[in-house]
């Protein structure tokens, strides 16, 4: 506790950036615009084989949506700890500095009795030379007495509270300290899924390369009209809010932009990275994970989707994207793509949620 105020803040925010140090990309994951199906060409040898590769492929890159959502859920949480550890850390300075004027007001008390002979306050008062004097003297007493014990008061509880902050400093520095080996083991489990889908596609030959391609806009659009075959669009029909429409132009205005896992804009995102800054640009602050937003943002039928609404896929609410209406969606589908517009049939759809479901649309 003897650390001076610029030594411990300084302390303190070498903690905060030592934590916050893994930034890297993010992941999700999501299959490719559903386009018309361009024609499937001679069938290749190899050709069931290569949808047991889009599978495999499918399979590695939803692993590191998973797992990019660990990661950036840790690091949502290492940034909230770490202003907690700044925060305590500036208590304690301002507690230190309160403790050294207490003492020293109580220095100058021991100092002044001193002075006075060394004899307490009642002696003097015994000794008062007239009856005023005593009424007088007696007065003071008391008020010497209140004095030094809201003095000493405040010492223990200065104290207290000095104890009190660096054990939640403490216990502060230990989740920080979890936090970054489950960030670090996250990061191992992205890498590490991406790692053996780059291998994979790149044993492929560039005519299997191609072919891949064509089964995966298949397999989308395959998904997405078994999605608007079974009537879902004939129910949808809400209209967005103005807040909404500010963070379709957003998300609408990123396509192009790579996916890169962990990110959040400008120049990459990932699904949620997306969605999360879109809707901070309308205004509304937003978890910053898929499975957060599925978590605390409030659920809409299908049926009364409208555009801005987030649409979670898969049962482990790993992926996100923004419905933009007209049954189609923008999102950051995976490592290797881009931002884009798809069907929002195209995936498994857990359920639906709306940032702005306090607000109504014109």
């Amino acid at each position: 506790m003897g650390t001076g105020k610029r030594g411990l803040i300084a302390t303190a925010v070498a903690m905060v950036c030592a934590v916050t140090v893994l930034a890297a990309p993010g992941t999700a994951f999501a299959n490719p615009t559903p386009s018309p199906t361009p024609s499937a060409g001679p069938a290749l040898a190899a050709g069931k084989d290569l949808e047991a590769v889009r599978k495999k492929l499918d399979k590695l890159y939803r692993a590191a949506g998973r797992a990019t959502d660990e990661y950036n859920a840790a690091e949502e949480k290492a940034d909230k700890q770490s202003a907690e550890v700044v925060e305590l850390a500036k208590k304690i300075v301002k507690g230190q500095e309160k403790l050294r004027k207490l003492k020293a007001r109580a220095g100058a008390a021991a100092a002044a009795q001193y002075r006075g002979g060394g004899l307490p306050p009642e002696a003097h008062l015994v000794l008062s030379d007239t009856p005023q004097d005593f009424l007088d003297g007696a007065g003071r007493v008391r008020e010497g007495h209140h004095a030094t014990k809201g003095l000493l008061g405040e010492l223990t509880r200065t104290q207290e509270d000095l104890e009190q902050y660096a054990k939640d400093a403490s216990a502060q520095w230990k989740k920080l300290e979890a936090g970054r080996k489950a960030k670090a083991a996250a990061q191992k489990k992205i890498e590490k899924q991406i790692a053996q889908a780059e291998k994979l596609e790149s044993a492929l030959q560039k005519e299997e390369q191609e072919r891949l391609a064509e089964l995966e806009k298949e397999a989308a659009n395959k998904a997405q009209t078994a999605w608007l075959d079974s009537g879902i669009l004939d129910e949808v029909n809400g209209k967005a809010s103005e807040q909404g429409k500010k963070a379709v132009q957003y998300a609408t205005a990123q396509i192009g932009k790579p996916y890169q896992w962990g990110a959040e804009g400008p120049k990459t995102y990932d699904c949620s990275g997306l969605t999360s800054q879109a809707w901070i640009s309308a205004g509304r602050g937003i978890p910053r994970t898929s499975q957060e937003q599925w978590k605390r943002l409030p659920h809409i039928d299908i049926q009364d989707m409208r555009p801005g609404d987030l649409i979670i896929y898969f049962g482990d609410a790993s992926h996100v994207a923004m419905y933009i209406g007209d049954g189609a969606m923008v999102h950051a589908p995976r490592p290797g793509r881009t931002v884009t517009i798809a069907g929002a049939g195209t995936m498994p759809i857990l359920g639906v949620v709306r940032p702005d479901a306090d607000t109504g649309a014109n």
